[in-house]
């Protein structure tokens, strides 16, 4: 994605009242005591971002996002690097010269766990609308130890791409 790309949707974004979907997550995150904006479906996620409503930004490892696959158009910041998950002490400086304070961010991981901690991180930064994608990109473990069978941006039918 561009940076005029993502520009555009922050500002688009920053222009137009709050969608129903994120006025009810803030609602629940405020009910919940959530120290960021609140969570969305992947449906949710992906009205708004392919309105230009929000931007997308996906926060698994450049390997994640190569060998499991990836949203198109999304932005890129790692939350974690390589197979230790070493937290990126950069995230939030990496985070706010792609996007905008004022952007409509939904965070994207595998599970919707390293997300919320983004979201997390990108609130106390400044970042006043920043959501978690719920159930990630994969979803949960099955009793198998297997992704991919309930919930998650994958198993809702989402646009999605593999190198």
């Amino acid at each position: 994605m561009t940076a005029a790309t993502v520009d555009e949707r922050a500002a688009t974004a920053a222009a137009h009242p709050a969608p129903a979907p994120l006025l009810q997550a803030r609602e629940r995150a405020a009910a919940e005591g959530l120290p960021y904006a609140g969570g969305v479906t992947p449906h949710e996620a992906w009205a708004l971002f392919s309105a230009g409503e929000a931007v997308l930004v996906d926060v698994r490892t450049s390997e994640e996002r190569k060998f499991v696959g990836q949203v198109p158009g999304t932005v890129h910041v790692a939350w974690a690097t390589g197979t230790a998950m070493t937290r990126n002490p950069r995230f939030v400086k990496e985070l706010e010269a792609r996007v905008g304070k004022d952007a409509v961010v939904l965070f994207l991981c595998r599970s919707g766990k390293r997300s919320a901690l983004a979201a997390e991180a990108a609130a106390k930064a400044g970042f006043g609308s920043a959501f978690n994608v719920l159930e990630g990109f994969e979803g949960e473990l099955n009793a198998a130890q297997q992704r991919r069978n309930s919930g998650g941006w994958v198993v809702s039918g989402l646009p999605w791409e593999q190198d």
